[in-house]
């Protein structure tokens, strides 16, 4: 027997349902049930918006954290770890050859 998938919601969707039970007077249970999902699937949807995983969610308030985003930014980290690096190493270099001199 095949594994139960459940259903791809969109981001708009998932969004809308973390918004509608952060509101006074609605629950996650109540959300949840007027949807069709489980309150626990909204608190799981919560906890990624909250953290804006790039597999969930992309933008909050105008700010691109897609996965181009993120790799491109992964990529400067890089790069500049290892300048960091060579400018520690040039620096020893030239501690050496000014004890040399």
């Amino acid at each position: 027997m095949g594994k139960h998938r459940n259903p791809a919601y969109t981001e708009e969707f998932r969004k809308e349902a973390v918004r509608l039970s952060e509101l006074p007077d609605r629950t996650a249970a109540s959300v949840a049930k007027e949807l069709g999902v489980s309150a626990q699937q909204i608190a799981n949807w919560k906890r990624q918006f909250n953290r804006l995983s790039d597999k969930q969610f992309n933008t909050l308030e105008g700010v691109d954290y897609s996965k181009k985003e993120s790799e491109e930014l992964r990529a400067i980290k890089r790069e500049n770890k290892r300048l960091k690096e060579e400018m520690a190493f040039l620096k020893k270099v030239s501690a050496y050859f000014a004890k040399q001199q």
